[in-house]
């Protein structure tokens, strides 16, 4: 089984390269960028690649994005997901396309090297390996309103958009930094399932969720 190993922090990569050997796999590289990991799946057309969540350079679900574009440049390779967090908003994505081939993992309930391997190759083999919590979390997701995931700041701040402010009116307005708010807005964008774009459709987004609740 050949496997592209996508994780930032290098002591777990190379712990996780070791425990991946051990499990029967061959680890033909390993990266630390999301970036990376998308060109590594392309480069070396893997069985399953094996993803962390929280990537450089924002931390926040970058390896969860790049698998899903490494999935569409290379349709067919399995994507195991080892992460210490359920990020919600873009594991539904990973799943949508019901293509199998897909799992999601919490390292801290990894409590064996048997139950790795069985995740491997059952993702491998086109099925799907979820953690109880991702599911749990998953169907919490589908049953609530989208806005009850923003903390109370963050509410604040996109209140203040739905007004038409600027980051540095809302800055002015909650007396913070502008970088403070940009946090806010970037927090709030994730939460509500607004991926990145070149324009400003997520703010309008944002705005127009913020108006329906």
């Amino acid at each position: 089984m050949r496997v592209v190993l996508a994780e930032d922090s290098m002591l777990l990569r190379e712990g996780l390269v070791r425990l991946l050997d051990e499990a029967g796999c061959t680890v033909v590289d390993a990266v630390g960028d999301a970036q990376a990991l998308v060109a590594s799946v392309v480069e070396h057309r893997p069985d399953v690649a094996v993803v962390d969540v929280r990537m450089p350079p924002s931390y926040t679900d970058e390896g969860l994005r790049a698998a899903i574009e490494a999935r569409r440049q290379v349709p067919g390779t399995g994507v195991l997901v080892l992460s210490q967090y359920v990020e919600e908003s873009y594991a539904g994505d990973l799943l949508a396309d019901g293509a199998g081939g897909v799992g999601y993992l919490l390292k801290d309930r990894v409590s064996a090297l048997a139950d790795l391997s069985d995740a491997l190759e059952r993702v491998v083999a086109g099925g799907t390996v979820l953690d109880p919590e991702v599911v749990a979390q998953l169907f919490a997701r589908r049953r609530r309103d989208p806005l009850e995931r923003l903390t109370a700041r963050e509410r604040e701040v996109l209140g203040l958009m739905a007004e038409g402010r600027t980051n540095a009116a809302i800055a002015r307005t909650l007396v913070v930094t502008d970088g403070a708010v940009e946090k806010h807005i970037s927090s709030i964008f994730t939460k509500l399932d607004l991926p990145p774009s070149d324009d400003d459709h997520r703010r309008v987004l944002a705005v127009l969720a913020w108006l329906k609740a």
